[in-house]
């Protein structure tokens, strides 16, 4: 929580620096252009994995197995989804880490011990 802020505050700030350097370098309209296609594949990429990651939930399921890592998969693909949707180069590029399976395998360690520690910190109240 206390990220956040400056999270708030500095991401969009580099975002708007690298859309001017590249308007700059590139071109206006290239820039543009390279949003607009990068939102587009974005989409495409996100859709077409969350079918796959759906397809893989349900048979996980059917077959009484916990689909942990599916859910892990599922949420890097919406965030990446996400991301990709968001204007910007940085967003981007985090997008597609999270969206494409090799790069997700690298970053999905780093959840998972994220989301444990958590876990580990967080104390849960139950109210009969």
């Amino acid at each position: 929580m206390k990220l956040l802020i400056p999270i708030m505050i500095i991401f969009p700030a580099l975002e708007i620096g690298v859309l001017l350097w590249s308007g700059f370098r590139l071109g206006v309209w290239n820039t543009v252009l390279l949003i607009m296609l990068t939102g587009i594949l974005g989409v495409f990429f996100a859709r077409k994995q969350g079918f796959e990651i759906m397809q893989k939930m349900r048979a996980a399921l059917q077959n009484g197995h916990p689909p942990g890592e599916v859910l892990l998969d599922g949420f890097c693909v919406m965030m990446g989804g996400i991301l990709l949707i968001l204007p910007g180069f940085i967003s981007d590029i985090m997008g597609f880490i999270f969206l494409l399976p090799p790069t997700r395998a690298l970053v999905k360690p780093f959840l998972i011990k994220w989301l444990k520690n958590r876990a580990k910190r967080t104390t849960t109240f139950i109210i009969r």
